[in-house]
């Protein structure tokens, strides 16, 4: 299978299988609807509609993983980690 991105740029969609089979990627970013009629039909925020073979229950799950894995927080002992400053501290 061919991707028109880098491996980095796949690992911030969501993937999924058309109901031939064929994967592709979406950005969970333009999701509007999932819905299941029997199969499972998502609706994007640019009217674009994708029929997949996964359920509705699994596409929610998929989302809400991706969304987990980029507001985790830094590895503990990384430097760099973030923390909540009034400004007094801050001297502003």
């Amino acid at each position: 299978m061919r991707l028109g991105w880098s491996k980095e740029k796949a690992a911030v969609l969501i993937r999924l299988s058309r109901l031939d089979g064929s994967e592709f990627y979406l950005n969970s970013d333009l999701i509007q609807s999932v819905e299941s009629k029997p199969d499972t039909h998502i609706v994007l925020t640019t009217g674009t509609k994708y029929v997949v073979r996964e359920a509705d229950t699994e596409v929610v799950k998929r989302v809400v993983d991706f969304r987990r894995a980029i507001n985790r927080p830094l590895a503990s002992g990384r430097k760099g980690q973030l923390r909540l400053v009034n400004s007094e501290e801050t001297g502003s």
